[in-house]
């Protein structure tokens, strides 16, 4: 027997359904994401395989890695200060990095190391402890040290920029994301134009950052002296971006680009204005020609133009596509991103130890084993993300939901999550990081 439906009922019905429709499932609502992180993944990919594999195909009216990463930092830009904001949790959104980034990130520094005597680390790794405290925060290529795989070099503007996020957010500062993508890309010109390189050298600091990194981070995860710590980690990331970095006006140019990413999602919202992205774009272009580190082929001026143009066009057209199915390879492709980043260097590296120099091979030898080594870098990629990735992000978040407590400092007042059970932003659907770009045969490029 069915019950009368009172006028209550109706009316809290028909307001949970108001709420609830407009909102696709998240899943959904992040294939987007996902389609764009195994893009920039597979070009990354396509630059490191092709010099060695098939050199007559690489592009270079662009730079194809260089896109690649572009892509990916636009999309952690787009998504990191948000989940903050979401979740309003500092404590939960720094164990979902750790538990998101060093589980894997350890276990490829292991194979490296165990595999040293076949393929040995490459010499731009120090043989000392500043090496082993740069690996730490993973603060790498800001204080002047090379990755134990090469392309961790990017995952010290990830730090940077999860440093200054969680700084702004406590300051209340994280609404500013559209000047703040400004003032770092006219940042990057002004650096470009006056220095050429690290000012800060020698291993001093790998090893103070080492030190006020734990320190602070402790400070932050436990909440004593959280804002205070935050602050310091902030200005810390700061200057070692523009006076340690390799290359200071890239690194200041990425974390422009990164806060563009906050500024377009700002605007989707409706919270703020698209017009501060097209002025970090056009600064961002701009960078590398009168910089004085800048005599690389792909930041001359058509090149870096076209990558960049390139970029913005592939997000844009995963954003006109949120919402829609997208090929699920490609969605796949974005789960594994992180894997596929971190453990195909590695992989092609002991592949040519063994197969040897293929860039004379004939033709059909050349494709072959770029199908196979293809094959396998995608096995290995899916089996660590299967059973490294997912498990320790599955132990982080159940770690993160202990006794989680709400933000008390006076810069973390009044701010909420806006929707408390949405947690595919900081879920196993999260492979933000993007892949480094190097040349290990034909042009060289002496930024890494």
């Amino acid at each position: 027997m069915t019950r009368p439906v009172t006028g209550r009922l109706v009316r809290v019905s028909a307001a949970a359904f108001a709420s609830a429709s407009p909102r696709p499932l998240p899943s959904t609502r992040l294939a987007w994401l996902d389609a764009l992180r195994g893009i920039g993944a597979l070009a990354v990919v396509a630059e490191h395989m092709l010099p060695w594999f098939m050199p007559q195909l690489r592009p270079y009216w662009f730079n194809i890695g260089v896109y690649g990463i572009l892509v990916f930092f636009l999309v952690s830009g787009y998504i990191i200060p948000v989940s903050l904001e979401r979740h309003g949790d500092v404590r939960a959104f720094w164990f979902s990095r750790f538990f998101r980034l060093y589980p894997l990130y350890l276990a490829v520094i292991a194979m490296v190391l165990a595999l040293a005597w076949w393929v040995p680390v490459r010499e731009a790794v120090p043989r000392d402890v500043s090496a082993v405290a740069a690996h730490a925060t993973m603060l790498l290529d800001v204080v002047g040290v090379g990755g134990v795989a090469d392309t961790m070099w990017t995952l010290s503007y990830e730090m940077v920029f999860y440093l200054l996020v969680t700084a702004l957010f406590l300051l209340r500062g994280h609404g500013y994301s559209g000047v703040l993508a400004m003032v770092f890309a006219a940042g990057a010109v002004v650096v470009g134009l006056v220095t050429s390189g690290a000012l800060m050298v020698g291993v001093w600091p790998a090893y103070v950052s080492c030190a006020v990194f734990v320190v602070g981070l402790a400070c932050v995860i436990t909440g004593r002296f959280r804002t205070t710590a935050a602050c310091v980690l902030g200005v810390m990331a700061l200057l070692l971006l523009v006076l340690s970095s390799r290359v200071p006006w890239l690194g200041v140019a990425v974390v422009a680009v990164m806060f563009a990413g906050t500024a377009i999602h700002r605007w989707e919202r409706g919270d703020g204005r698209l017009w501060p992205v097209a002025v970090t774009t056009a600064l961002v272009v701009i960078a590398p020609l009168w910089a004085v580190t800048s005599g690389w082929w792909w930041v001359q001026g058509d090149v870096w133009l076209t990558t960049i143009v390139l970029t913005g066009l592939t997000f844009a057209g995963g954003m006109a596509l949120r919402g829609r199915r997208l090929p699920r390879v490609l969605t796949w492709l974005g789960l594994i991103s992180y894997s596929l980043y971190l453990v195909h260097h590695p992989l092609l590296k002991y592949f040519v130890a063994v197969a040897g120099d293929l860039r004379q091979a004939d033709l059909p030898v050349q494709m072959g084993m770029t199908v196979l080594v293809m094959i396998l870098i995608l096995a290995g990629s899916a089996l660590t993300y299967r059973f490294v990735e997912k498990p320790m992000q599955e132990l982080g978040r159940r770690l993160s939901g202990r006794g989680g407590h709400r933000l008390e400092s006076p810069g973390e007042a009044g701010v909420q999550p806006e929707h408390p059970r949405d947690d595919g932003v900081l879920g196993e659907q999260e492979g933000e990081v993007p892949d480094g770009v190097r040349d290990h045969v034909g042009r060289s490029d002496p930024v890494r």
